[in-house]
């Protein structure tokens, strides 16, 4: 009689990634085997609090259930044309995208990176077709400490040398500014530049939040000299911040937002490029393009989040349940926390190194059963998904409190 075969362990299973797997992450040891809204388990059953969600990625939680049935039903009729050929998701899904954001037009594409990659090719033929820069002189100004990806031209602009290092030579055309610094970005600007493209909360620096006033700023600034606003929304938009956009706290309209992670529900790739028509205008067939990009399983998805997005519901929660993050971290300040910044539903906490790195955190929680990433030292993020309920965020804050008392 055949013996039954043996289960793979957490520890066997995270052993027989090492020689197989190339080595560009160091994820916190544990294997995850399922997931139903803020919770997650694993192999061996013992379940976890997100405190995570996918970088954003899973705003709506594991699993929510309309997401699921778009899938689900898409699915059963059709999952992939190209854009050889039309669809008949693809019309809804950037009619309501579009109209969410206050914007005109939308390029479908996969990753967030793609879109960030789609966005400077927009940019930089917006700015010869359009403004007139002489060819192959156009520059973009983006901000210190950003994150917008991991492609090499994306990477080329980093300020962070473990994202750069070793990937050179780089694509040059930008210039580099101080965050938050609108005198930097002033005189940064000149006749050449197609765009600024910023995040409006810088998320792996450790959800930097700019001053008041400086979004404003920016969009005062790109109208005078006559560029584009990028805004990269991708970890920040749809509904993390408390709002539709980080912008929106502003009440700015930039010219371009790049979107991605929530936009796909946590089931598929989804990102976009939303602008007004006269900027995605300068884009004509063979020019730009995706094989994946706006496929049908990916529109199916993306609408049904629009659809999530449109009550304003996941808006609201972010605002209230942010109410509970910040004071349940006010508390921790002089007890492990240093400070902390935080808006919406979305926090990076600055804990004391006496205490431990970032990383020695994380797995101090991960034996608490709540899951949380570091950033840059001893610097970790927060972001649970927003179908986290206010009792459970007080709890993983409560882990938290322990951890850092024991030291």
């Amino acid at each position: 009689m055949t013996a039954p075969a043996r289960t793979r362990t957490s520890d066997d299973l995270i052993r027989a990634e090492e020689p197989v797997l190339a080595h560009n992450y160091h994820p916190l040891p544990v294997v995850v085997a399922r997931a139903e809204g803020a919770w997650v388990e694993d192999v061996e059953g013992r379940r976890y609090l997100d405190l995570l969600a996918g970088y954003s990625a899973l705003n709506f939680g594991h699993r929510h259930p309309a997401l699921l049935a778009a899938a689900h039903d898409q699915l059963d009729r059709l999952t992939l044309t190209s854009r050889a050929f039309h669809h008949d998701r693809l019309a809804e899904f950037a009619e309501r995208l579009a109209a969410l954001t206050g914007q005109e037009m939308v390029l479908p594409m996969n990753t967030g990176a793609e879109a960030v990659e789609s966005g400077i090719k927009v940019a930089r033929k917006w700015a010869y077709e359009v403004k007139g820069v002489p060819a192959d002189r156009a520059t973009i100004v983006v901000a210190a400490d950003n994150f917008h990806g991991r492609t090499t031209t994306i990477v080329g602009f980093s300020t962070d040398e473990d994202a750069r290092a070793g990937f050179g030579p780089f694509a040059p055309g930008f210039r580099v500014v101080p965050y938050n610094d609108l005198a930097a970005l002033e005189a940064a600007v000149d006749a050449t530049t197609a765009a600024v493209l910023i995040e409006p909360v810088q998320g792996e620096a450790g959800v930097v939040v700019p001053d008041d006033g400086y979004l404003s700023g920016v969009r005062e600034l790109t109208r005078r000299a006559g560029c584009l606003f990028v805004a990269d929304e991708i970890q920040s938009g749809l509904g993390r911040t408390g709002r539709t956009l980080a912008v929106d706290h502003e009440g700015v309209v930039p010219d371009v937002v790049l979107l991605g992670k929530a936009l796909g529900g946590g089931i598929v790739p989804v990102s976009a490029v939303v602008a007004r028509r006269d900027v995605l205008g300068v884009l004509r067939p063979g020019q730009h393009g995706s094989t994946f990009g706006g496929n049908p399983l990916a529109a199916a998805v993306g609408t049904a989040v629009v659809g999530l997005l449109e009550t304003g519901e996941f808006q609201r929660r972010a605002q209230e349940l942010g109410v509970v993050l910040r004071d349940g971290l006010t508390e921790l300040v002089g007890h492990g926390v240093l400070g902390f910044r935080c808006r919406g539903l979305w926090a990076g906490v600055d804990v004391d190194p006496a205490v431990g790195t970032g990383r020695e955190i994380g797995e101090r929680l991960l034996r608490e059963g709540v899951l949380v990433k570091d950033t840059h030292g001893s610097t970790i993020r927060i972001a649970p998904p927003l179908t986290i309920s206010a009792e459970e965020l007080r709890s993983a804050l409560g882990a938290l409190g322990r951890v850092l008392a024991a030291g």
